[in-house]
């Protein structure tokens, strides 16, 4: 069987700073990452990544062999899903001039061995931006919810719980506690994971994804479309935002129209702008242009980088970007660009000391029983020094 391969080449600049970290392909949005619903369409157990090099030591490279080689950040319809699988040696999918898809060797790979390209005529969800995250989250919800509870029956809706909609748009996971809440599926569905808990007093307004042992504490306020990954903590008010994993906003506070990487901690209540007060189009830095960009959007709040944090009563502004490990807890609004392992969160502070980095990190992770590895280390380290 060939290989399944994930390739960063168009796009890995695009989504820094998610990207600093991890190859595209180890993005979550909707329920899933792209490699976990790739895996699940096409039957794989495992894939391999081609991204950059410093990313390599924890991101396996590919064998010199066959390869269905995949760009992973877009959504296929089930008639490019199918022409996805038929794709014989030689032939390539190209979606909007872009090749998207192709079944190749890599050994001495040039792009000669593509001997036919198949336009795809379809429309496709494809993430091209940090904002396409949470912009198409509510199309990445339902797709996800319908791979992954097709066929399958949900736990029983305890009746404590007070339900709005269509009790079968609601997926309750085995171990899942949820006793309670006000669950509102008119807007779309909800899935709640292994082991996650929704405490008493929560509210969700679909569409919504729960990962495995996230947790709402009490009292929550969550709109759609909106994604916590695994072993997120969550409280205060939360719309259409995505949460990788492992971070927690567990105070009040409001987050909209954001995404944020793993391991972060809002402080109590920190808060995003998402609305500019002349109601304006939203500007957000791009790294791979190194400006300001304009997003195309008026509801735009914070995209942040893994291992960072805010303290209480941070006030971020309108179409924020904040690096890998960046510690914010300045007085007034910090800058709309906050850089990696910044120190304060100011233009001029100071960076975070490396080993400092390291020992943050291992005690956050050791609280979820993860171990902070040498890989692991190694790329914070190539940031830090390089980006």
């Amino acid at each position: 069987m060939k290989q399944l391969v994930f390739s960063d080449a168009q796009y890995w600049e695009e989504f820094l700073p998610l990207t600093f970290t991890r190859p595209i392909a180890d993005m979550r949005v909707g329920i899933l990452t792209f490699k976990e619903r790739w895996e699940k369409l096409l039957g794989y157990n495992e894939s391999f990544f081609i991204t950059e090099k410093y990313l390599q030591v924890k991101y396996p490279e590919p064998e010199k062999d066959e390869a269905l080689l995949i760009v992973p950040n877009f959504l296929p319809t089930p008639d490019v899903l199918q022409q996805i699988k038929n794709l014989q040696k030689g032939e390539a999918l190209v979606y909007e001039n872009e090749l998207i898809a192709s079944y190749i060797n890599l050994d001495n790979f040039n792009i000669g061995q593509i001997e036919k390209c198949i336009d795809i005529t379809e429309e496709l969800v494809l993430f091209r931006k940090p904002w396409d995250l949470f912009t198409y989250n509510d199309k990445a919800i339902r797709f996800d919810f319908d791979l992954m509870t097709k066929g399958r029956t949900s736990q029983k809706i305890s009746e404590t719980n007070n339900v709005l909609g269509k009790a079968e748009d609601i997926f309750i996971e085995e171990g899942a506690d949820v006793e309670f809440a006000f669950l509102n599926t008119n807007g779309g569905p909800i899935y709640i994971g292994k082991n996650a808990e929704v405490m008493e007093g929560v509210m969700l307004r679909g569409p919504i994804a729960i990962c495995d042992h996230a947790v709402m504490k009490m009292g929550a306020k969550i709109f759609g479309a909106t994604t916590f990954g695994p072993y997120a903590k969550i409280c205060g008010e939360v719309s259409n935002a995505v949460i990788f994993g492992y971070t927690s906003k567990g105070h009040d506070g409001y987050l909209g129209n954001s995404v944020l990487g793993e391991w972060c901690n809002l402080g109590a209540d920190t808060n995003t702008s998402n609305l500019k007060n002349n109601y304006s189009i939203v500007k957000m830095w791009s790294y791979r242009e190194k400006r300001f960009v304009e997003t195309g959007l008026q509801f735009c709040g914070t995209i942040m980088g893994d291992h960072s944090k805010t303290a209480i009563n941070t006030q971020m502004n309108t179409g924020s970007v904040v690096g890998v490990a960046a510690n914010i807890f300045k007085t007034g609004f910090p800058p709309n660009l906050v850089n990696g392992f910044s120190w304060g969160g100011g233009n001029n502070d100071p960076k975070f000391r490396l080993d400092k980095a390291y020992e943050t990190a291992e005690i956050m992770m050791a609280r979820r029983k993860i171990k902070l590895t040498e890989e692991d280390k190694a790329i914070l380290k190539h940031v830090y020094h390089e980006f």
